[in-house]
C-alpha cells in the first residue's frame, strides 16, 4: 500500500482558544491503543506460544513456552498512570485473531505503581476493551456506543496506515513508528488533537 501523506492541520476559522495545560478541556476524554508495534514490539498471534508465565512479581515482563518475551515498550507504564490520574478513559483497540491470548497477557502484565503501593495489572488501567479481528471502524462505533464519548474526544494511537479509516468518523489518530510509543509520540499525538480542537497551550 503506498505511504500516506498527511496534509498539515490548517488553524482554526475561528482562531485558537488558549488553555492552560491542567486545564480538562486542554485533554481528550478518551485516549485509545492498538496494542502490536504500539504498546508491545510483537503480533501476539504470530510471536507469542501459550502458555506464558510470569517470573515471580518480575515487572512489565512475560515468557511464552519457547522463551520470546513480551513487555511494553519501555515508556507505556508511565504514559498509561498518567492517564489514570488525570480521569482520561484509556480504551484498547486491536484486531489481533488471538484476543483471549492479548487479555491474558495484559491480566498477567505487571507495571510499577506511582503512588509507591502494590504493583498494578496492566489490564487495570484500560477502561473499555475492543479486541477482535476486523475494520478498527468498527471498534470505534463500540467504544462510542459504550461510553457515550463522542468521536472528536477521542485520540488514538495506531501502527497501521489502513486504520487512518477511523478519522472519518472524527477520531484523531496518532501514526506509531517502528519504535512504538513513547513520550515523544503521546506528545506528538496531544498536539495533533489539541491543534484540530483549536487549542494552544499558555501559561507554566
Amino acid at each position: 500500500m503506498p505511504r500516506r501523506t498527511l496534509a498539515a492541520t490548517p488553524e482554526p476559522a475561528g482562531g485558537y482558544r488558549e488553555l492552560n495545560e491542567e486545564d480538562p478541556d486542554a485533554w481528550p476524554l478518551l485516549v485509545a491503543f492498538d496494542l502490536d508495534y504500539t504498546l508491545w514490539d510483537l503480533w501476539i498471534d504470530t510471536h507469542i506460544s501459550p502458555p506464558i508465565k510470569r517470573k515471580g512479581d518480575l515487572l512489565n515482563q512475560l515468557v511464552d513456552r519457547r522463551g520470546q518475551d513480551l513487555s511494553f515498550y519501555r515508556e507505556v507504564p508511565s504514559i498509561l498512570a498518567e492517564l489514570k490520574r488525570r480521569r482520561i478513559h484509556v480504551a484498547a483497540a486491536s484486531r489481533t485473531s488471538a484476543p483471549e491470548l492479548a487479555r491474558e497477557a495484559l491480566g498477567m502484565l505487571l507495571l510499577p505503581s506511582e503512588e509507591g503501593g502494590d504493583h498494578v495489572r496492566a489490564i487495570t488501567y484500560f477502561n473499555t476493551m475492543e479486541i477482535y479481528p476486523g475494520s478498527k471502524l468498527r471498534h470505534f462505533k463500540e467504544i462510542h456506543r459504550k461510553t457515550g464519548i463522542p468521536y472528536d474526544q477521542m485520540l488514538f494511537f495506531d501502527d497501521e496506515h489502513r486504520n487512518y479509516e477511523v478519522e472519518s468518523l472524527g477520531v484523531t489518530m496518532q501514526l506509531v513508528p517502528p519504535s512504538g510509543t513513547d513520550r515523544k509520540l503521546w506528545n506528538d499525538g496531544l498536539t495533533l488533537w489539541r491543534k484540530r480542537q483549536g487549542i494552544k497551550i499558555v501559561g507554566p
